[in-house]
């Protein structure tokens, strides 16, 4: 590789190397489908916000949702403004953000350890089975992590700053910054996470100094000014969002199951152990120095100067406090735990001492995980469909060409080329995951709209009314550009047609509309839709897949 990648003597990959990495972490995004149903949820509040106008009240399929705040739509209608609504622009805010982690992570290891233990970190985050998926699914996670890991990570810059230094003050308040952009992107979950953090931490090292270090009078403006305006406005123009949302969204759903997202207390300990297996014996390592250094720390004699304060220590209780508070919440969903991993990759770089060892290591391992996954995929799609797409082959050979590729270049390394290896052993996991997940998407059962909806869109016209019967399929809307009206179904959306009854649908009525004649179309659930042709329901069925039957009354 060239000058600017390799950087030197100090491992510090050059500008060219971060071109490469920026290309390689956006190189499929324009190419997968919206994935059912995350992704379809998150490209279609946006659009909506949009072409409404209304930047205050989200709206899903027509309907008042208040599940989570508003940043992430806010800056996705904006890259709609710019770029026009498709998969990529839908995409950008959230995988950008998840990239924007790598850097995160290197400059603040890089600042505090130096440039090889910063090149080590970064690779460790890069070759994250768990962080490279979830980093790349249009979700909130991504955001979230971002914001979380730069407060936290700005928190341990302004206590290792010189007491009441301007870098101090600096540092802190781009922490409280940082916490009320994360609060604007999913939740007031933040402050549980950070503050129980805080609050550990200090007990472990019995340290009160942090606590005068938070710069409150400053901080607290700061954070309130940034978070609260939203939720006040929101609450003012819907009174019923202040219980919906803390306490529905909040507590109900950590206390209780109403969510239906029920998992076993160790449901993220194997979900973790996949996230940091190409590098787990260092991280393991390097949470073992942490912790000695910790324990010298707090058994300083009574009456000696304060300990200073262990970064590391920091970093490796808020990651266990992440796995706690998530492994007793009522509600599990797999992303809950992406903020541990750009923590525990800083850990692994400044504390494990790996050297170069890492991206051998970590190429090999993740060679053989994705051979082991694109097996599965395939063994599976053989199984389950009698075939496997030809567009899935292509997309796991890739995979596991990138894999190789990584493989030889680590093994040929010498050390004039070592962050040449890593940068390369980044690039090659970056590009691998995402070919297994595009393998994943083209694999049956459908777990996407578009093509259904590029088989039903010559029978739809602007003024064609659209129905979705017995199902809310979350890929259609953002793909038709266009809301449905519900029959005969509630599902995520209860809360929006409780506050608005006069948008639901009977069955009733809908079949009395329907048999009335005139244009319209409308995407049933397969089973129901086979119940009311039997009854002689009319209709030419324009479109199917899996789980979607797209049905024209002409």
């Amino acid at each position: 590789m060239s000058g600017e990648v390799e950087a030197g003597a100090t491992g510090q990959p050059g500008w060219a190397a971060w071109v490469l990495l920026a290309l390689a972490w956006f190189a499929t995004v324009p190419v997968r489908p919206l994935l059912d149903p995350d992704e379809g949820r998150y490209a279609e509040i946006p659009r909506e916000m949009l072409a409404s106008g209304d930047w205050v009240t989200p709206r899903f399929d027509g309907l008042l949702y208040f599940e989570k705040p508003p940043l992430q739509y806010w800056a996705t209608a904006i890259a709609y403004e710019v770029f026009g609504v498709s998969e990529w622009s839908s995409r950008l805010w959230s995988v950008g953000l998840a990239f924007a982690c790598l850097p995160l992570t290197f400059a603040w290891v890089a600042r505090l350890y130096g440039g090889a233990a910063a090149r080590l970190a970064l690779t460790a985050l890069a070759v994250s089975p768990f962080f490279l998926i979830v980093g790349h699914i249009n979700l909130l996670d991504g955001a979230f992590s971002f914001f979380l890991t730069a407060a936290v990570l700005a928190f341990t810059l302004a206590q290792t700053s010189p007491p009441r230094s301007p870098a101090e003050r600096r540092w802190m308040l781009t922490a409280w910054g940082a916490g009320a952009l994360a609060v604007l992107s999913k939740g007031i979950v933040v402050g549980v996470l950070a503050g129980a953090a805080l609050v550990i931490y200090t007990l472990i090292e019995r340290d009160s100094l942090t606590w005068r270090r938070l710069h409150l009078a400053a901080g607290l403006p700061l954070f309130a000014g940034v978070a609260a305006p939203w939720f006040v406005v929101v609450s003012l123009r819907n009174p019923a969002f202040p219980g919906f949302f803390f306490v529905h969204e909040h507590f109900a759903r950590f206390l209780t199951t109403v969510h239906q997202r029920v998992e076993p207390w160790w449901y993220f300990i194997p979900l973790l152990l996949v996230g940091v297996l190409p590098w787990v014996v260092p991280l393991a390592r390097a949470c073992g120095r942490a912790a000695l250094t910790s324990g010298a720390a707090a058994a300083a004699a009574p009456g000696s100067a304060p300990a200073p304060f262990e970064p590391l220590k920091f970093l490796l209780v808020f990651a266990a406090v992440t796995l706690a508070f998530f492994s007793t919440s009522g509600s599990k969903l797999a992303p809950y735990i992406l903020p541990m991993l750009p923590v525990l990759a800083a850990v692994t770089g400044a504390g494990s001492g790996a050297a170069e060892a890492l991206a051998r290591h970590a190429a090999r391992i993740g060679a053989a995980l994705t051979g082991v996954v694109a097996l599965g995929l395939l063994l599976y799609s053989a199984r389950r469909n009698s075939y496997v797409p030809h567009e899935a082959l292509l997309w796991t050979g890739a995979a596991l060409l990138a894999a190789l590729a990584a493989v030889v270049i680590t093994w040929r390394a010498r050390p004039a080329t070592r962050t040449a290896a890593s940068v390369a052993t980044a690039l090659a996991a970056i590009l691998g995951w995402q070919c297994l997940l595009c393998a994943y998407s083209a694999t049956p059962p459908a777990r996407s709209a578009r093509e259904l909806v590029r088989a039903a869109r010559p029978y739809i016209r602007a003024s064609t009314p659209l129905y979705s019967v017995g199902q809310y399929r979350e890929t259609v809307a953002p793909y038709l550009a266009r809301t449905l009206q519900l029959v005969d179904y509630e599902g995520e959306l209860h809360f929006g047609l409780e506050q608005e009854p006069q948008h639901r649908v009977a069955m009733r009525e809908f079949v009395a509309r329907w048999s009335a004649g005139g244009e319209a179309v409308a995407f049933f659930d397969p089973g129901i839709w086979d119940e009311w042709r039997r009854r002689g329901l009319p209709g030419r069925v324009i479109a199917f897949d899996d789980y979607t039957v797209a049905v024209s009354r002409l």
